[in-house]
């Protein structure tokens, strides 16, 4: 440094001084003007209602006289709430332990495919869409008729496979020497070889004539044999009974019986499509002839899914066919979120796929479980839309829940908001278990 330069001090920095901290009023305020618009609308929509229905649970349906506990009393006699209260636990026992099973199958599923994007897409949407109109859906889909129910149609389609039904389900006998017998039809006289036997058959619509039939013939006698005709005993303005006429068509693929005179089946054949039919070589001797039963068989009708007896576990599929997507994303999230390397490590020490999965995926996965199945378990408590969307009217009384039983209760023809009341707190009791056991989770992670 040259001697004709100067240092120059900086001046020191002082820092700011602290700025004013606001009064504890001050903070009290600022944290009041925030949570008061959430606080008058907590007031509003949930506090005042909920003490409002309590008090209401004690008064009579018109609301004018003090009744005590007897709206509480009703749900416990009534055949109705008892029947809602005995489907709500058939609910919690089953669903959530079912939609959080598959959810966890899926969700395992999922990692070891290559079309798991387009899997889980298909598995979730159904959560896109309204529980009320999914349940529409599994109302057409639930259908009896298997011509229209896609679930009958199904079993239809499998069970016509192993036994299909016969090809004439209503066919009755035209003329009095046959007779309806152990489900299907008997000559009543006895037939010998050479005998030629007509059969003929009515209340049969067009519809429901064989494919492939042809115009019935009245075949010629056999020497040694019995031959016949089955046919459709109907002539278009009219015709004789009994009798094989123009116009009438023979009936293929009918089973014809030969049985001796103690009603053992000796023979059986088919008819041809012109409706005759043939028993070669038949020993001289009285015999009878019958259209076996397997004949007459009626088609598969489809199963009741909507009927009094099934409507409940018709619902409950349809439920979880929503939210089993719900769990399956979840669990896939905790899933993703496991480290590798504890897997490898659990392979490498020997232990199965099985193995891997029990003792070490679904333990790691617990606090993601419980989430699910805690979920669904207050979801289950207050289950509406899809019962009313898939019950109908004449099955309620058996698909009938607490929530379902509430609003029919108060709103839907009986406007007893008394016993509506009652069963609205009851619900709220059954949730308040589930809500403190949610709450003790959430306290016991943090």
């Amino acid at each position: 440094m040259g001697s004709g330069q100067s240092v120059v001090g900086e001046p020191p920095v002082q820092e700011a001084p602290p700025a004013a901290m606001p009064g504890a009023w001050r903070r009290h305020a600022l944290a009041a003007g925030f949570l008061a618009p959430a606080a008058v609308f907590l007031g509003v929509w949930v506090i005042y209602p909920t003490l409002r229905t309590v008090i209401r649970s004690f008064f009579d349906a018109d609301g004018d006289e003090f009744v005590g506990l007897d709206n509480y009393a009703e749900l416990f006699t009534s055949d109705v709430l008892l029947t809602a209260i005995k489907n709500n636990a058939i609910w919690i026992a089953v669903v959530p332990a079912l939609v959080t099973a598959i959810g966890l199958i899926f969700a395992v599923l999922t990692e070891r495919v290559s079309w798991s994007v387009a899997f889980k897409t298909a598995v979730f949407m159904p959560m896109a869409v309204s529980a009320f109109a999914a349940g529409i859906t599994w109302r057409i889909v639930y259908v009896k008729n298997p011509d229209q129910g896609a679930v009958n149609a199904g079993i239809k389609v499998v069970k016509d496979t192993f036994d299909p039904g016969g090809v004439l389900a209503a066919a009755r006998p035209s003329t009095d020497d046959l007779r309806q017998a152990g489900g299907g039809i008997e000559l009543e006289r006895p037939v010998q070889p050479g005998d030629v036997v007509p059969l003929g058959l009515t209340a049969i619509s067009t519809d429901d004539v064989p494919e492939g039939a042809e115009q019935a013939v009245r075949p010629e006698p056999l020497q040694g044999g019995i031959t016949g005709v089955v046919w459709r005993d109907f002539k278009p303005g009219g015709g004789e009974p009994g009798r094989v006429e123009t116009e009438e068509l023979g009936l293929p693929r009918v089973k014809v019986e030969l049985r001796d005179a103690g009603g053992d089946r000796v023979a059986q054949v088919e008819s041809e499509t012109d409706g005759t039919f043939a028993f070669e070589d038949v020993d001289p001797g009285d015999y009878r002839l019958a259209i076996g039963q397997e004949t007459f068989a009626r088609p598969f009708g489809g199963v009741s899914w909507l009927g009094p007896d099934l409507i409940t576990p018709a619902v409950i599929i349809a439920y979880i066919w929503i939210w089993a997507g719900f769990a399956m994303v979840v669990i896939a999230a905790g899933l993703a979120s496991i480290s590798r390397e504890v897997l490898e490590a659990a392979r490498t020490d020997g232990g199965t796929e099985w193995q891997v999965f029990r003792r070490v995926t679904v333990p790691l996965l617990a606090p993601v479980l419980t989430v699910v199945f805690i979920t669904m378990l207050i979801n289950v408590l207050k289950v509406f839309d899809i019962v009313i969307a898939v019950a109908p009217g004449a099955v309620q009384d058996d698909a009938n829940v607490l929530a379902l039983a509430m609003w029919r209760t108060a709103f839907a023809g009986t406007s007893d908001f008394g016993v509506g009341s009652a069963i609205a707190v009851f619900i709220f009791l059954l949730v308040i278990p589930v809500l403190l056991l949610n709450i003790r989770r959430f306290r016991r992670e943090i």
